[in-house]
């Protein structure tokens, strides 16, 4: 059976995304998000953030094993959700 691919709003950032070695879900999450494609504002860097700041991000989006994440850790994660 062929992958099937999510629907999206932006398809255009949804095939930039992919090219980039995004998976087909992190993809499709962010190509449909209500401003897909329109550049935000400035968001404060990890580093400047508290742990506990930086914990409750992780538990938003749901990484697991969150709890026992240094700081260093928990930015990782972030990132590379």
């Amino acid at each position: 059976m062929a992958d099937k691919i999510p629907s999206v709003k932006n398809e255009e950032q949804y095939e930039a995304l992919r090219d980039q070695g995004y998976s087909k879900e992190k993809s499709a999450r962010i190509a449909n998000t209500p401003d897909a494609g329109k550049k935000g504002g400035e968001a404060e860097r990890y580093e400047d953030r508290t742990k506990k700041d930086l914990y409750q991000q992780a538990k938003k989006i749901g990484i697991d094993g969150r709890s026992k994440m240094s700081k260093k850790e928990l930015i990782e994660a972030l990132r590379n959700n």
